[in-house]
């Protein structure tokens, strides 16, 4: 591969019969940066985060990540995988959930324990460590699911829409996580439909109906369109495609 983005989307399509959910996606995630896909629901974010996590393979297009053709089992241990339902077992404590996933992983239990305070700290859910998921919120099991992600310190992260259901402050406190992450040279890939999320990554790419509308950093995206706001971005660039939204 001669690109040297640490996520490279060629020509990707993805299709289910006679339906196209993503058309022609080209898409270059440098390393160590955060990089956001922004778009509405069902504009094939999901989708398009599947294919990079090798959970799904392109029906046309190749996916790369980490120099290495997707879908690719070796590979799955670098990557830190947070999709949009919680995978998660109800009867069973935060903590058990952590310690069952960590073994997955081949985390050493010494090495585990220390994890699981420290990530489970991010997320704000230190005193439900011990309690059982059917106690948990929606918005607890996001964040229990977040935890998840980060517990074997995963050199590639794809978050698909993690603050869901957060309260502003704890999403702070997780974006400031991310940003410390990003320093240490991890790649963080996140969803998102929220606007002054998207205006927080490093480089961004709007998505609508399976297309991407533009890709930049956030300023470089608003002087394209020559607008002040993210949000009034997508607006000129959804219409520029071709009929609103």
């Amino acid at each position: 591969m001669a690109d040297e983005s640490c996520i490279l989307l060629r020509g990707v399509e993805k299709s289910f019969g006679k339906k196209r959910i993503l058309e022609n996606i080209h898409l270059a995630v440098p390393y160590g940066q955060i990089y956001g896909l922004l778009g509405p629901s069902g504009c094939g974010k999901s989708s398009a985060v599947k294919l990079i996590a090798g959970i799904w393979e392109a029906t046309a297009g190749e996916v790369w990540v980490g120099g290495k053709r997707m879908p690719n089992l070796q590979l799955m241990r670098d990557i830190g995988y947070m999709a949009q339902s919680d995978a998660l077992y109800g009867d069973l404590s935060a903590r058990e959930n952590l310690m069952f996933f960590g073994q997955l992983y081949g985390i050493e239990r010494q090495r585990m324990q220390k994890r699981i305070q420290e990530v489970i700290q991010v997320v704000d859910l230190t005193k439900n460590l011990d309690n059982p998921l059917d106690s948990f919120s929606g918005g607890m099991k996001r964040r229990l699911s977040l935890a998840m992600a980060i517990l074997h310190e995963p050199q590639i992260l794809i978050l698909d829409e993690p603050t869901v259901g957060i309260d502003p402050l704890l999403r702070r406190n997780i974006w400031r996580e991310l940003y410390r992450m990003a320093e240490e040279g991890v790649t963080i890939l996140i969803t998102t439909h929220v606007m002054d999320e998207a205006e927080k990554c490093g480089q961004l790419s709007m998505m609508r109906a399976g297309r991407l509308l533009a890709s930049g950093t956030p300023e470089q995206i608003k002087e394209k369109a020559g607008t002040d706001t993210i949000e009034d971005a997508f607006l000129y660039f959804s219409q520029e495609q071709g009929g609103g939204l």
